[in-house]
């Protein structure tokens, strides 16, 4: 539950980021054409933090549905032993 909460916070600091960094582009003392090159080149650097973190967050969703599926299965198993057992 921790590890969710810490990749859902990634995400909004990047996303807060790229937010924080447009806004304050736009609000530059700087001509509209190297204020647009910057935007470009931050969004275009926030896309690619953001899917990162993104391809981070699916691959960590992997293991843990793995690791549940597989704690599934041994209580599965268990329980079928343990009715056996009773049935006897």
């Amino acid at each position: 539950m921790a590890e969710e909460n810490y990749e859902s916070r990634v995400v909004w600091f990047f996303a807060g980021a790229a937010i924080g960094a447009t806004v304050a582009l736009l609000f530059a003392p700087q001509s509209g054409r190297k204020t647009r090159q910057m935007i470009g080149r931050r969004a275009s650097d926030s896309r690619e933090a953001l899917a990162e973190a993104g391809h981070d967050i699916a691959e960590k969703s992997k293991e843990l549905y793995d690791k549940g599926k597989r704690i599934a299965d041994e209580a599965a198993d268990l329980f079928d032993r343990g009715r056996k057992l009773v049935q006897g």
